[in-house]
């Protein structure tokens, strides 16, 4: 009687990883400067936020925990910083989306000349922020171009008007350079965005009998939507981070009135030596940042699908 032989099974081979080496070398340097000049940094200041930092030779920092978070929220100067810079984004995000998605409309719809205009509408995006901020300065100076015309020339007013020395005209001043030097960026992001549509649509929307104003608000912008949502969440970034122009043309004068979130943290840090402070205000408005752009995503509407069929 013949015994069955059990076969073992077969035990798979462990897959060797092939590491390639190249790869990482081309990799490493990267790596490196990203760890060295971002992950660092924002751990740094992460610890810097609950210390009373000191930078001299033989002076010690001390932990305080979140005493500069508290400082931070009871500093009624950090407070009108904050409602300035809300402010400044209330007005400049909105204006330049509308500006920019009007020019480029009209760039788009025109068939000459297309690259003049670009090139026109895209010069302050690439004008140095000191070198606008500067002229802006000698424009609306208490001896400048503009109370000259008034007063001088037109014959409007007598007395100079303190544009740069007033709360509400200083960050009026402020804003209206936000809004000039970030027309053409929109223009460009939207132009980019209206080649992509359709035209099929429009077609079908003509034969339909829609006109040009219903195709506007029932096919170009339902088709931009996240564009649109794009260039909010990068304006909204960018109007928290405004600095140079409050910087050159106030320095947040009178009384700090006119101070932004990174006016102040840059005084409070270079000027008060109240480094951690500084850190902790870094870190509440980026949490600000955060929460704005998590409503953004949240609270954009994305029925551009039921839009477009209102049309038929």
């Amino acid at each position: 009687m013949t015994q069955a032989v059990l076969k073992m099974p077969e035990i798979p081979k462990r897959k060797t990883i092939k590491v390639n080496y190249p790869f990482i070398f081309l990799l490493l340097p990267g790596l490196v400067v990203f760890l060295l000049f971002t992950v660092y940094p924002i751990v740094k200041l992460l610890v810097m936020s609950f210390f009373d930092w000191q930078i001299g030779f033989g002076q010690k920092s001390v932990f305080v925990g979140l005493k500069n978070y508290l400082q931070v929220i009871k500093d009624p100067i950090c407070r009108k910083a904050i409602s300035n810079t809300l402010i400044y984004a209330l007005v400049t995000v909105p204006s330049q989306i509308v500006i920019g998605l009007g020019v480029a409309v009209l760039i788009h719809s025109i068939k000459r000349f297309k690259i003049t205009f670009r090139v026109l509408y895209y010069l302050p995006v690439i004008t140095s922020w000191v070198i606008a901020a500067l002229v802006f300065k000698y424009i609306f100076n208490n001896e400048g171009f503009l109370n000259y015309v008034l007063t001088d020339l037109l014959r409007l007013t007598e007395n100079y008007i303190p544009w740069l020395d007033r709360p509400a005209t200083g960050l009026f001043v402020a804003q209206l350079l936000g809004i000039w030097k970030g027309i053409g960026w929109n223009m460009v992001v939207f132009l980019a965005a209206l080649q992509g549509v359709p035209p099929e649509l429009y077609e079908a929307a003509s034969i339909d009998g829609s006109g040009k104003i219903k195709q506007f608000f029932y096919i170009t912008l339902p088709m931009i939507k996240n564009t649109i949502l794009f260039a909010l969440v990068m304006l909204s970034i960018g109007a928290f981070n405004v600095f140079t122009s409050i910087q050159l043309m106030t320095g947040g004068k009178p009384a700090h009135q006119t101070e932004v979130a990174l006016t102040w943290m840059y005084y409070k840090a270079f000027e008060a030596r109240d480094f951690g402070y500084a850190a902790a205000l870094s870190y509440i408005l980026a949490m600000i940042i955060t929460l704005i752009t998590i409503m953004l995503f949240k609270y954009f509407p994305k029925d551009h699908a039921q839009r477009i069929g209102k049309l038929t």
